[in-house]
């Protein structure tokens, strides 16, 4: 299996910064993806941003020109910054990884159990 641990998240104003971190542990074979997503009350869950084991990036058009993710040389950990906060950034964001746990088979997803992301005057 696959853990997840999240940091980060919390109040911030409108206009701010936020820096969300997450580490990837246990039966690790390999990582295809890592990355961000976020569900805000009553909508569907959504990506923010993905970074693939080939280094290559996918980020939502709502945070396009404000936002940057990046891994370690470990592959194991991956921090997401977002600036300029919007009002309707607001929700929890999961952190998310498509990993193996051995040479066989495709990998599988695993989902962090969420932060709360909150922003407001």
């Amino acid at each position: 299996q696959v853990q997840l641990a999240e940091s980060g998240g919390g109040l911030v104003r409108p206009g701010g910064s936020l820096k969300l971190s997450c580490e990837a542990s246990g039966s690790i074979f390999s990582i295809d993806a890592m990355g961000w997503y976020r569900q805000a009350p009553g909508k569907q869950r959504e990506l923010v941003a993905v970074v693939t084991s080939s280094a290559g990036t996918n980020f939502a058009d709502f945070v396009k020109g404000r936002v940057a993710i990046s891994r370690d040389d470990a592959w194991n950990t991956v921090v997401l910054q977002i600036d300029s906060l919007k009002p309707e950034d607001t929700a929890v964001y999961y952190c998310y990884t498509k990993a193996r746990t051995s040479w066989k088979g495709t990998g599988s997803d695993y989902w962090g159990q969420g932060t709360q992301v909150t922003v407001s005057s």
